[in-house]
């Protein structure tokens, strides 16, 4: 049987969609939210609040950009305080960091969805990401938490490739995960550790690279950027710049892994 046509998928989830009275979405301002959202407002019109979590945790450029893309939208939207790093288990940062995340934010989502009696909550996960450790999808089951993008079976080239026919900026748009995703699983997290690794991948990012994570070993900053441009890290004006930024920022080492940016390599030791 021949694999489902974008147009079809799409047309899938519009009938999802179309299943809910009104809907809350939880919109980080990635690709995957950013296009559930944009499709979400097409076939529900004013019964669509969108939610943006604020805390240490998120890049504060990705607020912004998430809280400009939804007024220019012309969506509900919220943006809530979220409360893990008020959370000891989640600060120590165990293999179920993610879980206990996604659980408090889930549970603040559920309560303004029942104060507004709105019956369902959704999330932009896809296909793909069931192939990876992912346990926010856990909390998201459990608490009944919608996944349209999942359901209606679509991945993330799909997605890209629906957004750029929508005119969607994020498009092409790099992943993006959360700062914790930068702290090996076991070492505490803290907002000095959260806003060091935060300022050295703006550094990085400022100097033209599309992808950048900053992974935090102790003192030691491990960089990694899309592998091809790994070479551009090794010029010497780059180089330099980096080292100085991150030494100014409080890294006592600067290392440059040379396999480059692998998504999910945080979760290579579990």
């Amino acid at each position: 049987m021949p694999p489902d046509s974008l147009k079809t998928k799409k047309e899938r989830l519009v009938s999802l969609l179309k299943q809910f009275e009104a809907l809350i979405v939880a919109f980080s301002g990635g690709v995957d939210s950013t296009f559930l959202l944009a499709v979400a407002h097409e076939t529900l019109k004013k019964n669509l609040v969108a939610i943006t979590a604020k805390s240490p945790v998120h890049p504060a450029r990705e607020n912004q950009a998430a809280t400009a893309f939804a007024q220019n939208l012309g969506v509900q939207y919220m943006v809530l305080q979220s409360r893990e790093m008020s959370r000891p288990d989640f600060k120590a940062n165990t293999k179920d960091r993610c879980y206990i995340c996604k659980k408090y934010l889930f549970e603040d989502l559920l309560k303004i969805a029942k104060d507004r009696g709105i019956e369902h909550v959704a999330h932009g996960g896809n296909v793909d990401d069931l192939e990876d450790f992912r346990p926010g999808f856990a909390a998201a089951y459990e608490m009944e938490i919608k996944a349209p993008l999942v359901d209606a079976g679509l991945n993330k080239d799909d997605i890209r490739a629906l957004s750029k026919q929508m005119n969607l900026n994020t498009w092409n748009k790099p992943p993006m995960a959360c700062l914790a995703t930068r702290i090996p699983y076991g070492t505490p997290i803290t907002e000095k550790a959260l806003n060091m690794v935060d300022q050295a991948e703006l550094a990085i990012l400022s100097l033209g690279f599309t992808t950048c994570r900053v992974r935090l070993h102790g003192n030691v900053a491990r960089i990694e950027v899309d592998p091809v441009e790994i070479e551009r890290v090794l010029e010497k004006g780059n180089r330099s710049a980096i080292i100085g930024k991150l030494r100014e920022i409080g890294f006592s080492h600067v290392a440059l892994d040379m396999e480059g940016y692998q998504q999910g390599s945080m979760n290579r030791v579990l």
